[in-house]
């Protein structure tokens, strides 16, 4: 069975239902931790009654610096509603890690974004190196992947939209809260990954809900596809994309049309003014709620709690 393990200013614990225990560990950052789980495996395993989980300050289990990865329109339903047809090819970028923030902690808007997005997704943490070249069968999952983190990929719409540009849009500090687990699986633990059900709401409203069975690449072919470029390393983080269900959606397709007939000044301008009349980008005192787990809580990554507001 998996083991949770949560990061504060203190240290590492091991979770156990509402209660965690310390880490006897010398580990600073997520890779020195997952080369001590001797450490993590003997506080699970202890009798302590261990302090209330809801008296500890988390912080992201996935220290920074480190790779940040994420896929992109890796779910059906976000095809979908991002109106892409037919296949799709298998598409990576980076983050940059400075925006990996805790899961309680304020997504912070900056001024010149108006479009701010949601997108709940499961997060790979890697336990070992991932060579250039490296084939992952799905046997091979437990050989590469330590564990597995809550995120939410916050993106600004209007930057990623005008430039087209992934890595800026969503880099900004705390557009990455993670966490507040790190659930470290044993090798049977990850024939339930199908089973794990992604969902994020904004004021008590469901906006995104959706198991793994609407992933279009899964994690093992992911880590083929990433291989063939990219080295990656213990305590890296992969973001595998979100449901459907986010803020952003395709226009109809005959807007699209006539859109498409316009100059792009007057195009973006026409896009954007239809969006500022969309509700469900978020806002200045906005709390977004999101969980992933399975229906048996055999794996349960934890509940993130973030507010909204604006930059001053």
């Amino acid at each position: 069975m998996s083991t949770n393990v949560l990061r504060t200013p203190d240290g590492w614990w091991a979770v156990r239902d509402e209660r965690a225990v310390r880490i006897e560990t010398k580990a600073v950052t997520t890779a020195e931790l997952l080369a001590d789980r001797a450490a993590v495996q003997e506080a699970a395993a202890s009798g302590e009654n261990g302090t209330p989980v809801a008296d500890l300050v988390a912080l992201p289990p996935v220290t920074t610096p480190c790779r940040v990865v994420a896929q992109m329109v890796n779910y059906r339903s976000h095809a979908k509603d991002s109106g892409f047809t037919g296949d799709i090819p298998p598409t990576f970028f980076r983050k940059a890690s400075g925006s990996v923030s805790g899961p309680h902690d304020t997504i912070v808007r900056p001024t010149h974004v108006n479009f701010l997005d949601y997108e709940v997704e499961l997060g790979l943490v890697m336990g070992a190196t991932l060579p250039v070249g490296t084939v992952v069968e799905e046997q091979d999952l437990p050989s590469y992947v330590a564990g597995l983190v809550l995120t939410n990929d916050v993106s600004a719409r209007d930057v990623q939209l005008t430039k087209t540009q992934f890595y800026e849009s969503k880099s900004y500090p705390t557009f990455t809260p993670t966490g507040p687990y790190l659930a470290l699986l044993e090798p049977e633990d990850f024939d339930r990954l199908i089973d794990l059900r992604l969902r994020l709401s904004v004021n008590g409203v469901t906006r995104q809900d959706r198991t793994l069975a609407d992933m279009i690449v899964r994690p093992a072919q992911a880590l083929t596809l990433l291989a063939r470029f990219q080295t990656l390393a213990p305590g890296d983080l992969l973001l595998t994309g979100t449901p459907g269900g986010t803020a952003l959606k395709a226009p109809p397709k005959p807007v699209e049309k006539i859109a498409a007939l316009l100059p792009p000044a007057l195009k973006w301008k026409a896009f954007f003014n239809g969006q500022a009349k969309n509700p469900l980008y978020l806002r200045d005192g906005d709390l977004v709620t999101a969980t992933i787990a399975t229906p048996d809580g055999r794996i349960d990554l934890g509940e993130q709690r973030t507010a909204v507001a604006d930059a001053t």
